[in-house]
């Protein structure tokens, strides 16, 4: 079997999990408040913030076995930068400004999910980061589009104002999975295999506990 049928194997139930949650069905089926989705936008505001510094930290402690996870993380890092700038844009829709966002912590569990991957990558193994990227490519590229699309119509907005990260990254996402699966199908170490399975875990576990709020 290769990895990355394993890996969705041993994962997808914790896709399908969050996919179930009341508030993620909100988002699916136009059912989400204006307020709730600002709330998300907040949250996901400090996740992006984050999200290439902690690439940046599993690149600086890849060793050359495994070069091609660092040049893929480099990669990510040029492709992904300055894109929490396209959810202060969506937020300022919604009349809030960059210094609301800058002065609200964000919530636990998302506090939690930011400080386990910078100690993942640092401290378990750089590899980890790559359950980072799984899981929030495959929530982007799956459930983007759809989610962007959703919640402006029931809140009676038209795209893409208010919506441009979730609608951009959809396809752009799609893209990311493509190659992060090739990258994946090269890692024949069964005990980094098992902390990037692990890490795909807790992502998912964190990501749930901050959309079950």
């Amino acid at each position: 079997m290769s990895f990355f049928i394993r890996l969705i194997e041993s994962t997808d139930n914790s896709r399908r999990e969050l996919e179930a949650l009341p508030k993620v069905q909100d988002m699916l089926n136009s059912r989400m408040s204006r307020e709730t989705y600002q709330a998300f936008l907040m949250d996901l505001y400090h996740i992006v913030w984050h999200f290439c510094p902690i690439m940046a930290a599993a690149a600086s402690h890849c060793p050359d076995e495994f070069r091609d996870v660092r040049y893929h993380l480099y990669n990510n890092i040029n492709e992904e930068k300055g894109h929490e700038s396209l959810v202060l844009n969506d937020l300022a829709v919604f009349g809030v400004s960059a210094q609301q966002v800058a002065a609200a912590p964000p919530t636990y569990p998302v506090q939690a999910m930011i400080a386990y991957n910078y100690h993942a990558a640092e401290r378990i193994h750089p590899c980890a980061a790559l359950g980072m990227l799984y899981v929030l490519e495959i929530i982007s590229s799956v459930y983007g589009g759809q989610v962007a699309t959703s919640i402006s119509r029931g809140l009676n907005m038209e795209l893409p104002d208010g919506f441009t990260f979730l609608e951009s990254h959809a396809s752009m996402d799609m893209d990311h999975m493509a190659k992060l699966r090739a990258l994946l199908q090269k890692i024949t170490d069964e005990e980094v295999q098992d902390i990037v399975i692990n890490a795909i875990h807790m992502n998912f576990y964190l990501f749930i506990k901050f959309l079950s709020q």
